[in-house]
């Protein structure tokens, strides 16, 4: 089990403020917490959660995830703070609920016969299967019967997918060649990205989990269904009935608010995979309108203004009107708080000029916070690297790089690796993590990338 801060400001993690949570601490003979009346007396919910990409992450120093979303709703609804405990697995989720480490399970959990007997299954009730990934588009003629699946490899993991793949196979009489995938080494989603990339042609998962997953790859087929529908919802304990109806309540009126539809677009239909875009060219010695102020600022962190601009067009495309699914705004990509934090006023997150200033104050604050790394471009590319990602999964990979022997004032070949296995539960959930899962491809590339222009920008112009 972890127990994660609510929100801590960036600026202040930048500073290398990251200390152990703040959410309650229980003992194993601590009497279970009770009903809603305790709850609203006490001025807190604390939601039971995993970590995943559906459910609750950290993404550039703010809680994300679709079911922490809904969770802050319901816990605004009840007119109390929203606190999050993080389970390593279902079971220990369940575990953590009967002995009051908690007061609701706030993440998809199935419904079974064998959980009545001790919980009372509420909120939204959402109805999942099993779906194939496949690849779609002009290319490529997708599989629409579960027929022919015959004599084509599947890739999947032990679990719910394997299971009912096996299934399938004996009420097709068999000739599914059935590749498990059992190593932790690799995850559902390596999978689903593995089939957008070609190296495999199938894997199948949960649905919801696809949906997400097609936000970064919009080329993947999810439309046939394999699976059996499984009803899964939300869970208190059996001695908190009055929570539940209240769940229930909620859940019924928040199904068609603007908040809800906000986070379904948000996390399920909205574009996440960051563009690629093309250098741009270089004409009489500029590489974009905003170079006076890339020049101006940069000097204030001892930065190439060329390396400035590199991180500025990864973000943006030079236009400042952008807002990411994440809500990260304007020239510089800076998220909401982060702005505040470093002075941008409310309504100004798109002027260039505040965005630039913002972002060097940002980056300052962080090569700060890496004063230990000696080498200044190794230092620069963790700076990069948490401008991307959140400081605090920087700091997780390079513990995890660390404990496993490698250097970790290294970024190319050593941290950066730990940054993609972030991803991977028995990473994610090491004692030295204290920031959960993180989703570390477009960190890994983002670096890179950047690095691969600013070369380029140092051949075109002169600094």
């Amino acid at each position: 089990m972890k127990q994660i801060l609510p929100f801590a400001l960036m600026c202040l993690v930048a500073a290398g403020l990251i200390g152990s949570c703040t959410g309650r601490h229980h003992t194993d003979d601590a009497p279970p917490l009770h009903d809603l009346p305790q709850i609203e007396d006490s001025g807190r919910l604390v939601a039971l959660t995993l970590y995943s990409s559906t459910t609750y992450f950290i993404y550039r120093g703010e809680p994300m995830g679709f079911q922490y979303e809904l969770a802050e709703q319901f816990a605004r609804s009840l007119g109390v703070k929203l606190e999050i405990e993080v389970a390593d697995n279902p079971q220990e989720l369940q575990q953590m609920l009967l002995q009051g480490k908690g007061d609701i399970i706030a993440c998809n959990l199935p419904i079974t016969l064998e959980g009545r007997d001790s919980l009372l299954y509420c909120g939204e009730e959402a109805v999942t299967h099993q779906v194939l990934v496949q690849r779609g588009g002009r290319r490529h003629q997708p599989l629409t019967d579960v027929t022919q699946l015959i004599g084509k490899e599947v890739y999947v993991k032990p679990g719910r997918s394997l299971n009912r793949l096996r299934n399938l196979n004996k009420e097709l009489g068999g000739g599914i060649v059935i590749r498990e995938v059992a190593t932790d080494s690799l995850t559902e989603e390596d999978l689903i990205s593995q089939v957008a990339l070609g190296k495999i042609a199938y894997t199948v998962c949960d649905n919801e989990v696809a949906k997400l997953n097609r936000t970064y790859y919009p080329q993947l087929n999810i439309s046939l269904q394999v699976g059996l529908d499984q009803r899964s919802s939300w869970a208190v304990r059996k001695d908190q009935p009055l929570l539940a109806a209240a769940a229930d309540q909620w859940h019924q009126r928040n199904a068609t608010s603007p908040s809800y539809k906000a986070s379904m677009k948000r996390y399920f239909e909205q574009a996440k995979a960051q563009p690629h875009y093309y250098i741009l060219s270089v004409k009489d010695g500029k590489i974009s309108h905003y170079d006076h102020l890339f020049k101006q600022y940069a000097d204030s962190i001892g930065w190439d203004w060329r390396l400035l601009a590199s991180l500025a067009y990864k973000e943006s495309n030079f236009d400042t009107t952008v807002v990411s699914w994440a809500g990260a705004r304007g020239l510089m990509q800076l998220m909401p708080r982060t702005a505040r934090a470093m002075g941008v006023p409310e309504g100004m997150e798109h002027n260039a000029e505040a965005s630039v200033k913002a972002a060097t104050k940002y980056l300052r604050l962080m090569e700060r916070s890496f004063r230990s790394i000696a080498d200044p471009e190794e230092r620069t590319n963790f700076v990069l690297a948490s401008y991307n990602a959140g400081i605090g999964h920087i700091f997780d990979a390079m513990a995890l790089a660390e404990k496993y022997g490698h250097d970790k004032h290294r970024w190319t070949d050593n941290v950066e690796k730990y940054v993609l296995l972030k991803s991977k539960p028995e990473y994610h959930n090491d004692p030295v993590c204290r920031n959960g899962y993180f989703r570390g491809q477009e960190t890994y590339q983002f670096v890179r990338e950047i690095r691969a222009r600013y070369n380029i920008y140092k051949e075109k112009i002169k600094g």
